[in-house]
């Protein structure tokens, strides 16, 4: 049989690794959660033949309390190491280096959540939330959690996963729109005119990533790694021909790309409005930043220039 990442990781621990830990750890596995979440493409779901060369097999992750790691984390990842390395015919799993050691096994939960969002239970405040960086909280949340009967570990998942508060998300909006305007409408056709051939790729790239982030925030979730970022866009409900349209604009000659950039923002814009954030009808995105702006209810972050994170 062929199995996804995900698939595997489950199919090992309720093979091999349930019933070998409530035989050690019969009181402590009432306080676990396990599951598979973190880096790797496997945790998105996004891994395919390709990705089986490195940090990829028969895995799974254990988390702890902070108190139970410091106690019992030793004992519990000698366990987790004793276990069979192949399943159904899947190798053992390799780590290519030093840094990515860690990914799977036994784990502290705060220690985890301080890792990817700053803070033990996630951000609380504005501030906190303003600054945790958007790949960090997808790879907070991917993944699956297979058995967290104390709920700990999920609640605070279940946080991340309602998503920015609505003051951070227009401010992270508006700061998009205007680098899709500065980057793609503005600075790139001049920048082809100069044949400023390098900086009218920079400019490509710096549009090409704010407007994924831009259909990911419009969809209320997290863009990951910009390695996956375009391949994500592909299941959203909203503006998924922008995918499309970047895909096309990736290959395009100069004056066919200027014609991309519009299309996708002329769609952006449109999508802008459809969720009420802007009335305005201009398609040059920089035009509707004052206005979403306006939309802030915290003063503080609404006095923010809009081109701020």
């Amino acid at each position: 049989m062929s199995m996804k990442g995900l698939e595997l990781s489950k199919f090992y621990y309720e093979n091999m690794g349930k019933q070998a830990l409530e035989k050690q750890f019969p009181e402590l596995m009432r306080r676990m959660a396990i599951g598979l979440a973190g880096e790797g493409s496997e945790c998105f779901g996004f891994d395919d033949a390709l990705s089986r060369d490195h940090d990829w097999g028969p895995s799974f992750c254990i988390w702890l309390s902070e108190e139970d790691y410091i106690r019992y984390g030793k004992e519990v990842q000698e366990a987790y190491d004793s276990l069979p390395g192949s399943v159904a015919g899947y190798s053992p799993r390799r780590n290519s280096s030093v840094f990515s050691s860690g990914r799977v096994g036994c784990m502290c939960t705060e220690r985890w959540y301080r890792k990817y969002t700053g803070y033990a239970e996630g951000p609380e405040t504005l501030e906190q939330w303003r600054y945790v960086q958007e790949s960090f909280l997808a790879t907070a949340i991917n993944g699956e959690i297979f058995y967290d009967p104390m709920g700990k570990f999920s609640a605070v998942r279940k946080k991340l996963q309602q998503f920015y508060p609505e003051d951070i998300r227009i401010k992270k909006i508006a700061a998009r729109a205007a680098v899709m305007a500065q980057a793609g409408q503005y600075n790139y056709p001049r920048c082809v005119k100069r044949q400023e051939h390098v900086a009218a790729q920079l400019s490509l790239a710096e549009f090409s990533r704010a407007a994924m982030s831009m259909v990911y925030l419009l969809n209320r979730k997290y863009a990951p790694f910009y390695k996956w970022m375009h391949h994500g866009m592909r299941a959203m409900e909203k503006l998924s021909r922008v995918g499309v349209q970047l895909e096309r604009l990736s290959r395009a000659e100069p004056k066919a790309a200027e014609e991309w950039i519009e299309g996708i923002c002329t769609n952006v814009a449109a999508e802008l409005r459809r969720q009420k954030l802007t009335t305005r009808e201009d398609t040059f995105l920089l035009q509707l930043c004052p206005d979403m702006m306006e939309r802030i209810q915290d003063e503080k972050l609404r006095r923010t220039h809009f081109m701020q994170e």
